[in-house]
């Protein structure tokens, strides 16, 4: 059962149950109203501007039921219903957010301790409830493996389809990983490579990267992946200052690996969104190049944080680790997750191939899988 209290102004509405109680206010209520004439009824968006609701506006009458809050404004003397779930699940009336750094809501950071999220492959390509768990995963943790596929060059547009679109680069649709003479960019070769997240030289970043396995045959070469989101907390909670000069101040990236192409950026090592969440990591020791958007008097903590968030990128319990066989892949969020390769040998074969996509295609996905089960 639920009631409501109008204060005597009219500006904001208290809707309680037996053990909550929020608030509204009048104008965020008619701004985010759904009824035929402000939102369009077959894809939502608004109708009307903010120019179009009166500026004095207020709330003359609300009557609450099970299902639904029915409001009266004025001077429109409009009655607009509003859903109980959905005032619920879009309050704002909560309490101050705490420390910098926190995740946002679905998001769990991970360890050592992650069994990362494995699905097969034409399980999820055939079964929309199977792609959904997986999916969720992969939103969850920022990481997930496929098994059993195909094995054929470009087999990793599938996994792409999956979920969206393939995000072009220079590198072309997709790039070969495998070792070459005189290689353009490290990942070509058979050194091992520090866990990082990809591209942090360009503006925007893809958000996601799918690697996909097509011979294994050389010793070693095992893939790991790390949560940068664990990290930043972990340098959080040993050293404020530290997260602080990471998070404020923009490190730069660049790279110029190839003919014609000199892409630079920048971002903050880790990034935050204006409510403090923990938004990007971006992490690549190959790509830096000289930081000068560091106060002077700011560059020795900075360098001092800079060490101590490589350290624990390298920090074994804080990675899992993998061999991928041909036909499987994993793919990563890279604004969250770095993923790195321990050396391997000159001798057998290793051919993966890679490519990009975003993130919001992902998630899209996701949401209207959810909405259908």
């Amino acid at each position: 059962m639920y009631t409501s209290v109008l204060s005597d102004d009219g500006q904001h509405v208290a809707i309680s149950s037996a053990d909550s109680t929020t608030r509204y206010h009048a104008i965020w209520l008619r701004d985010n109203a759904h009824d035929a004439e402000t939102r369009s009824t077959h894809n939502g968006q608004r109708l009307i501007g903010l120019g179009d609701i009166p500026e004095q506006l207020s709330m003359s009458a609300v009557q609450v039921d099970d299902q639904a809050a029915h409001i009266t404004f004025q001077p429109e003397d409009k009655t607009i219903s509003y859903p109980i779930p959905w005032l619920l699940l879009h309050a704002y009336d909560q309490p101050a957010a705490g420390l910098h750094g926190r995740t946002a809501n679905g998001i769990e950071p991970w360890g050592g301790e992650l069994s990362a999220p494995r699905a097969d492959f034409f399980d999820v390509q055939q079964n929309p409830e199977s792609l959904r768990h997986w999916l969720a995963n992969v939103a969850r943790y920022g990481v997930g493996l496929l098994r059993n596929g195909p094995v054929e060059d470009q087999a990793l547009m599938q996994v792409v389809d999956l979920f969206g679109y393939v995000r072009e680069t220079n590198y072309g649709r997709h790039f070969e990983v495998r070792t070459e003479v005189n290689a353009s960019n490290l990942a070509y070769t058979g050194l091992g490579l520090q866990a990082h997240t990809d591209n942090p030289y360009r503006d925007p970043v893809p958000t996601l990267q799918i690697l996909y396995c097509l011979e294994s045959s050389a010793a070693g070469g095992e893939n790991m992946v790390v949560d940068g989101f664990r990290v930043a907390q972990r340098l959080r909670d040993e050293n404020q200052e530290w997260f602080d000069v990471l998070s404020r101040y923009p490190a730069q990236f660049e790279y110029r690996g190839e003919s014609g192409v000199c892409l630079r950026a920048s971002h903050p090592m880790i990034e935050l969104a204006a409510n403090g969440e923990l938004r990007a990591i971006h992490f690549n020791n190959r790509s830096a190049t000289a930081f000068t958007d560091v106060p002077f008097d700011k560059m020795t903590t900075y360098y001092a944080a800079y060490r101590r968030m490589s350290e624990l990128v390298d920090d074994a319990s804080l990675e899992v680790s993998f061999l991928l066989q041909p036909g499987e892949c994993f793919i990563v969020d890279n604004t969250r997750v770095l993923h790195a390769r321990k050396a391997y040998s000159g001798t057998g074969k290793r051919w993966l191939q890679g490519c990009y996509a975003d993130k919001d295609g992902l998630l899209s996905t996701l949401a209207c899988l959810n909405a259908a089960a």
